[in-house]
């Protein structure tokens, strides 16, 4: 009676953890092998031979194929998946911009403040508005800037000390 509660329980966890795997965690990973190995073994530590082991596996695959038909076409699979991921879109009607990959252009040029940067604010860059970083230090509005370096959509500028002599 004890090899056959450790056989079901390796098959009830494998099937738990080839859920996870599919649901809740997201890619290819060790919890999904992991899942299938200890199915895979709780199956074939049930059985008295190899050929009732096969069987076995097979019998089990049809009927989690059959459960997870069902639920496709019932809908308990949507609901389930509704409720672990987002739905929502962001809109720019509704606020959401977002930011410009171009800013590559800005690249050595200069500006001004506009905003206190501590560090975050705004500058004018050839009469445009841009949100920027310094490098970790305050600069007042209408001190003169220079744009030190570009990561993605990350501007980031430095006080512009040759403008300021």
């Amino acid at each position: 009676k004890l090899f056959v509660g450790i056989s079901l329980s390796l098959i009830v966890i494998g099937i738990i953890l080839i859920f996870l795997e599919i649901f809740i965690i997201p890619g290819f990973g060790v919890s999904g092998i992991l899942g299938f190995l200890l199915l895979f073994g709780g199956i074939f530590s049930a059985a008295d031979t190899l050929i009732e082991g096969v069987i076995y596996f097979l019998i089990t695959f049809i009927v989690i194929g059959l459960l997870v038909y069902i639920g496709v076409k019932t809908g308990k699979v949507s609901k389930l998946w509704g409720k672990i991921s987002l739905r929502e879109q962001q809109q720019n009607s509704d606020g959401y911009v977002a930011p410009k990959p171009e800013y590559e252009r800005y690249l050595g040029k200069k500006g001004v403040a506009i905003t206190d940067l501590r560090p975050a604010g705004s500058v004018k860059i050839e009469d445009e508005r841009v949100d920027v970083v310094t490098e970790g230090g305050y600069i007042e509005p209408g001190t003169p800037i220079r744009v030190l370096a570009v990561e993605g959509t990350r501007v980031i500028v430095r006080e512009d000390l040759e403008e300021n002599k």
